[in-house]
């Protein structure tokens, strides 16, 4: 009787744990589908005609395949001239950023100064207040300074990231002491050991910033939108709006979602070929010492 209840109860505990790895399993998939759904409706309307888009019956998969509309998209919305504009202050500001962050962590880690803590505390606590906070404000200074519809008003307001700051400032940490001490013995100057240790320690960490950095450049869209809104700074986001309009006020929604397609590729094999040094830099713990 022992033997019989100990295999039912073996069986019932089996029998939970493949419901429970059913119920997670489908769960994952229907969250997946939720997902993968706009995109895959976006690529699905991108290669239909306008009228059958219109139609009141959608279609899964276009009658005819239209591949034109990306050609179409690709002039109409002069994407050439907003990728120039984007890759431009995407790679000026990643660089520029870059450098103020580096040196910045490395004095909040390393460096020793008068009101240091209290310092860093308080650009911490910038982190809690909303961002679109700043826009009225900044607004108003690049007016003033006569930088609208240039490209250094895309660049300069945005080159402190204090997260940035934050994330590389624990990483610069978690590289042991004795390395700058003894640094320090043989008469290294700081920039040297910061360009010849912890910048090569904290490489992934790097590669995460200049990643998020770009990413963020290329989806910007509020602030190039009220401050960049002129043909020739035009970036990716904001020029998009208002490219497919015909002269009747019909919006062309199949070219327009080429377009979309197009500007979302790039940010697609980012995410596929890096998103593990993305992962690797930010959860990194960092060297043990």
């Amino acid at each position: 009787m022992k033997e019989r209840d100990l295999k039912k109860t073996a069986t019932n505990q089996t029998i939970g744990k493949i419901l429970v790895k059913v119920m997670v399993y489908a769960f994952l998939i229907i969250m997946a589908v939720i997902v993968i759904f706009p995109f895959y409706w976006m690529i699905n309307s991108s290669l239909k005609t306008l009228d059958e888009y219109r139609a009141q019956v959608p279609t899964f998969w276009p009658r005819a395949v239209m591949f034109s509309n990306y050609l179409e998209a690709y002039n109409a919305a002069g994407l050439g001239r907003l990728f120039t504009n984007t890759m431009l202050v995407g790679i000026v500001s990643t660089i520029l950023s870059l450098v103020i962050t580096v040196l910045s962590a490395f004095a909040f880690a390393r460096l020793e100064f008068k009101g240091k803590n209290i310092l860093f505390a308080g650009l911490l606590a910038t982190m809690m207040i909303p961002g679109e906070l700043f826009t009225i404000t900044n607004y108003g200074t690049v007016t003033s300074l006569g930088w609208k519809n240039t490209y250094t008003v895309l660049i300069v307001p945005f080159l402190v990231s204090v997260f940035y700051i934050y994330l590389l400032r624990q990483n610069f940490l978690q590289i042991p002491n004795e390395l700058y001490l003894a640094a320090k013995v043989d008469g290294t100057s700081d920039l040297k050991y910061l360009w010849r240790v912890m910048i090569p320690l904290s490489l992934p960490t790097l590669i995460s910033i200049t990643i998020l950095k770009m990413m963020g450049a290329w989806n910007s869209y509020i602030w190039p939108r009220l401050v960049a809104n002129d043909e020739a700074h035009r970036l990716i986001t904001n020029g998009l709006r208002n490219a497919f309009t015909e002269t009747t006020g019909d919006v062309n929604y199949p070219v327009q979602m080429a377009a979309v397609a197009i500007v979302s590729f790039p940010l697609f094999l980012v995410f596929v070929f890096l998103r593990k040094y993305i992962m690797k830099g930010v959860s990194r713990s960092g060297i043990k010492g």
